[in-house]
């Protein structure tokens, strides 16, 4: 079968493996028809992916259908058009025993930690399925990066009317304004980009578009009417900007980082005080989340028509990849067929 594996940072190798025959109670054997580009893959072609070990096949943003299947096939059957849920946790761990499967203890992602989807045949766990009966496998391939961002706003409890800063618009930070905006949210985008901005407003209908600088600030402040946002999320995995993200929040306000990066974070702990905030971390995306995005695709409350900006094929993409790094390239999402 098709693969590509990704050897060395910078060097993708195209070629043929053997396709997985058999798997056990409870997993199926999937065609992977799509493949999301997402952050981490970037990353990974860098160099710059922390937890990563290469040689190692990636791709977890997947479009799949179901080929076989085992005992216990919780109501899926052959040809099912499914996105993957790439989170492998063990089901044991207090995480997991509490619910926070996305935190499991020895979590492993697919893609990331174990080889992912850049092959047509793979074995994944029934429970890891998530099956449409109505999207394409286009969208199906583009859950689990909205995944992120769905996360990110169950975390962050927003009550509708409230004004939420997003900082960062590329694709994690794009998803959290549009679960916001679906949240209730006043959704304010911060980016140091005027293209990205100008595509949150005209394909997302983000109300408010910030140019990153100097008056940023007061500019926010005035579209609050004085008051600063009471929810700030900081998807840019950028120290600096996790470092200024909390001179947005309003007192008692929520500060939720889905971007990360290998470093510490300080903040002024008088100020933190003074403002009683809450800072919260976000991790990946549960299986109530992948339904909750399922759902609200398939009634046209989120709308991924603007999302694919770039594709190719298994045989076009490694010549293609290295593009899709540039900014002046415009990408918003990249998806492969395989």
């Amino acid at each position: 079968m098709k693969t590509i594996i990704l050897e060395t940072p910078g060097q993708f190798t195209f070629t043929h493996t053997f396709a997985p025959e058999t798997f056990g109670e409870g997993e199926a054997l999937v065609r992977v028809w799509r493949i999301g580009i997402c952050g981490t893959d970037l990353h990974a072609y860098r160099g710059r992916q922390p937890f990563f070990t290469y040689p190692r096949i990636l791709g977890h943003e997947l479009g799949v259908e179901v080929l076989a299947i085992g005992d216990n096939p919780q109501g899926l059957k052959v040809g099912d058009k499914c996105a993957v849920e790439p989170y492998l946790n063990c089901g044991t761990c207090i995480a997991c025993r509490r619910g926070r499967t996305n935190c499991c203890a020895s979590l492993k992602v697919l893609g990331v930690h174990t080889d992912g989807g850049m092959r047509e045949i793979i074995c994944v766990p029934v429970n890891k399925l998530h099956r449409s009966e109505k999207l394409s496998l286009e969208q199906l391939a583009l859950v689990e990066t909205l995944g992120i961002g769905a996360h990110a706003v169950q975390r962050a409890q927003i009550e509708a009317g409230e004004y939420a800063l997003v900082i960062g618009a590329g694709p994690i930070g794009l998803g959290v304004m549009q679960f916001a905006q679906a949240a209730g949210a006043n959704v304010i985008a911060l980016d140091v980009n005027a293209q990205r901005l100008a595509f949150c407003q005209q394909q997302l209908k983000v109300p408010h578009a910030v140019l990153a600088g100097e008056s940023a600030l007061n500019t926010i402040r005035d579209l609050t009417e004085g008051d600063l946002p009471t929810i700030v999320f900081d998807a840019t995995g950028n120290a600096e900007s996790m470092h200024r993200a909390f001179q947005f929040l309003a007192p008692t306000g929520k500060l939720i980082f889905v971007g990360l990066f290998l470093g510490d974070v300080t903040f002024a702990d008088p100020d933190f005080h003074r403002r009683e905030l809450t800072l919260l971390a976000t991790r990946n995306a549960t299986s109530a989340d992948f339904r909750h995005i399922l759902h609200l695709i398939e009634t046209g409350v989120i709308d991924t028509n603007p999302w694919i900006t770039h594709q190719a094929t298994a045989e076009t993409m490694i010549e293609q990849f290295p593009s899709w790094l540039q900014a002046e390239t415009g990408v918003i999402k990249a998806v492969v067929s395989f």
